[in-house]
């Protein structure tokens, strides 16, 4: 039937995106995680001011997993992963879904730096090879990979700081057209230590609290992970949830419930580290693939 025809011409990549998560798990089950399953319906997302939650009948589809799973941590969970489906509304393009596959883990007493090793070794076993090509330049994974804080990078990719960016209201724009292209060319990019006003949930740096332990890894340009050491203060956290949710009310964005039973659970909470990594985006620059339609059974306008 020609209406199959896009679907049938996907089973190699499908096939390959199936072996990829094979060997993400086989990589977490020897490192001694737990693969967990939380809801993906709650009542109350984090109320970050850049993301927007998808209503369902009167709650939500997650954006992340992440409040849930630090629960979990709280509870005593000391090492944990999942692979699972989240929701974003408004995103949509070459690559962006606006339903996409998720891979989250947290570590319990590890930091930012402890995952970026980890991130490398994760990413390796996935790719099961020691380097890759992605729109005609080659990537090679060996370790160790380019590291570059937020303010290096602004010094490097454009003619401003960092600091001037954030006062001019430009740095979202800046970080898109003229740094996150240069990222990850050759080899993969770890761009850690982000201002702390774009870091709602990350733990703040000891000696130098106007950035957070934060970092987002890049292969090809493309943005392929968000981790952080975790903010692990409820007082803290709230005040960051309600500047958040001030600053959707400022956007006329949606309001969200404020997640009680997360902070509650908060206090309880290890040290810990933990990252979200776009599965689909990563199955894309693995395969070499210039869409992310190309790696994933249905787009949503084929449904």
């Amino acid at each position: 039937m020609p209406g199959s025809w896009p679907l049938a011409r996907r089973s190699q990549a499908l096939a390959q995106r199936g072996a990829i998560f094979t060997r993400v798990r086989m990589f977490f089950q020897e490192k001694g995680y737990l693969e967990v399953e939380t809801p993906f319906r709650i009542p109350a997302p984090a109320p970050e001011a850049q993301i927007d939650a998808i209503p369902s009948d009167g709650w939500f589809l997650q954006t992340s997993p992440e409040l849930c799973m630090k629960r979990l941590l709280a509870a005593g969970y000391p090492r944990i992963f999942q692979i699972c489906r989240c929701w974003r509304d408004g995103e949509r393009g070459t690559r962006h879904l606006s339903e996409f596959t998720m891979l989250e883990w947290y570590r319990a007493q590890a930091d930012y730096r402890v995952l970026m090793d980890e991130t490398e070794e994760m990413v390796r076993a996935a790719a099961a090879a020691d380097s890759i090509t992605y729109r005609g330049g080659k990537i090679d994974l060996s370790v160790p990979w380019e590291r570059i804080s937020v303010r290096d990078a602004f010094l490097r990719h454009t003619d401003t700081t960092a600091e001037a960016a954030l006062a001019a209201g430009n740095f979202d724009e800046l970080m898109v057209d003229k740094i996150e292209p240069m990222l990850g060319m050759g080899r993969p990019t770890f761009l850690y230590d982000y201002p702390a006003s774009c870091s709602a949930l990350a733990r703040l740096k000891a000696d130098d609290p106007t950035v957070a332990e934060r970092f987002e890894l890049y292969m090809g340009g493309l943005e392929i992970a968000n981790a952080f050491s975790e903010l692990i203060d409820p007082v803290e956290q709230r005040a960051r949830f309600e500047a958040e949710a001030a600053e959707r009310a400022r956007n006329d964005k949606r309001g969200y419930p404020m997640p009680e039973k997360f902070l509650a659970a908060l206090a309880e909470m290890p040290e810990a580290a933990g990252i979200a990594l776009g599965l689909d985006r990563m199955v894309m620059v693995l395969l070499d693939a210039q869409s992310i339609d190309e790696v994933v059974a249905f787009t949503t306008e084929e449904l």
